[in-house]
């Protein structure tokens, strides 16, 4: 049996994962000691992490140049550039599709996508995504970086669980249907 592709991602009220100019410090208001909000639960089966290279510069930016799910994960950066890959990053440059595929059915584990949109648009485009697992802040951006950018397939997905945090947040699941 093949291994699954999972988005595991936050976005505003209005859709955005991002505000103006990258900006998350939104997100800091969903930090509760002790609340992970399924996260270690989630990570358990995880083998491999997709992230595309505007994300993934967010983050080192935001931990002084680390990125921490390289010490977790088998990471793939997903880039139109040539890059050298470094501290357990692979910086890929090729068919985003053939990526998924290969880890599919290498079956080490869960695929895990942390965004941003335009790797979401690439993996709803081929159909690769198997679970969404979305969790929605209680703010309202009003602008940034859409979570879905359009232009992609009508799919069908199921509804499979949903929960909601004291915090406001509120995490939806579904499957491909």
């Amino acid at each position: 049996m093949a291994s699954k592709l999972a988005l595991y991602i936050s976005m505003s009220l209005d859709g955005y994962l991002a505000g103006v100019d990258d900006d998350i410090s939104w997100l800091d208001a969903m930090d509760h000691e002790g609340e992970d909000y399924g996260y270690v639960e989630f990570s358990k089966d995880v083998a491999s992490y997709i992230v595309g290279k505007r994300t993934y510069d967010v983050v080192t930016t935001l931990t002084g140049g680390e990125f921490p799910q390289a010490q977790q994960y088998d990471c793939y950066v997903i880039t139109r550039q040539n890059l050298t890959n470094k501290n357990g990053v692979t910086f890929y440059n090729g068919d985003l599709k053939s990526l998924v595929e290969r880890l599919k059915q290498e079956d080490k584990g869960k695929i895990y996508c942390d965004g941003g949109g335009e790797i979401v648009r690439l993996l709803l485009e081929d159909d690769l995504i198997d679970e969404f697992t979305i969790a929605v802040i209680p703010i309202i951006l009003g602008d940034g970086i859409r979570l879905f950018k359009g232009g992609v397939p009508h799919r069908d997905i199921k509804l499979v669980g949903s929960t909601q945090y004291d915090s406001g947040l509120v995490q939806l699941r579904y499957v491909r249907a």
